[in-house]
């Protein structure tokens, strides 16, 4: 069996053995880098399964380290871990391509439990039956988390992917935000609620030239994804 390995950046040493050690006696290979400069040249030179990036570190901070990532991987999924509270950082997180955020302190069993999740994810990705969908002038390859066509090629994280797909399942039928939330983080608590309002807003930006496509706001409902 796999052992997913882990790219895990932390410059705080006595957090990094205990978050590395509960990780490794659950089986994960973890490649543990002090600052942001040493994860991306790890990150360049291995295979990682997922990131967990600390947000404040020397030499390149996670926010830097993300958007370097996601230059090269558009897919692979990446936690924050961070004591930055602000709902503004949050959004910037998510903005610059992560797929989930913890607030320090947080709970080893939380962060294995998503870490668990979005593994699982990954691999029922890769055995989807159909992998690759028309949506407009676009093919939207679900297996790679990409959006193309002879002009352009556009990344998605895996959580945006997650979320065009359940629009493309459910197309020109009213979803709850609840259920929206439900399936894809397994809760519909306010902060989840905020994310998906981020995701949404940039399927609308990447999407905005197809004038058959729309995703509408039903308020205090939920949305409609519509292919005319």
């Amino acid at each position: 069996m796999k052992n997913f390995k882990i790219l895990y950046t932390e410059d705080d040493e006595t957090l990094a053995f205990l978050t590395k050690d509960n990780l490794e006696q659950n089986n994960y290979e973890v490649i543990h880098c002090t600052n942001g400069k040493s994860g991306l040249e790890a990150f360049k030179n291995e295979d990682f399964d997922i990131c967990i990036f600390d947000i404040m570190m020397p030499k390149m901070d996670g926010f830097e380290l993300a958007e370097e990532v996601r230059k090269i991987d558009t897919d692979v999924p990446i936690i924050f871990l961070s004591a930055k509270t602000l709902k503004e950082d949050r959004i910037k997180g998510l903005r610059l391509g992560a797929d989930d955020y913890l607030v320090k302190p947080f709970s080893i069993e939380e962060l294995i439990l998503k870490i668990e999740v979005f593994l699982k994810r990954s691999q029922k990705n890769t055995k989807s039956e159909k992998s690759v969908y028309e949506i407009g002038k676009y093919q939207f390859d679900t297996k790679n988390f990409i959006l193309f066509n002879d002009e352009e090629k556009v990344g998605l994280t895996q959580r945006e992917a997650e979320l065009l797909k359940l629009f493309i399942d459910n197309k020109n039928l009213v979803l709850k935000r609840e259920q929206i939330l439900t399936a894809l983080w397994g809760t519909d608590d306010y902060f989840m609620g905020r994310s998906l309002d981020v995701f949404i807003s940039r399927l609308r930006k990447i999407l905005s030239n197809e004038k058959g496509i729309s995703i509408e706001n039903l308020h205090g409902i939920g949305f409609r994804f519509s292919i005319q």
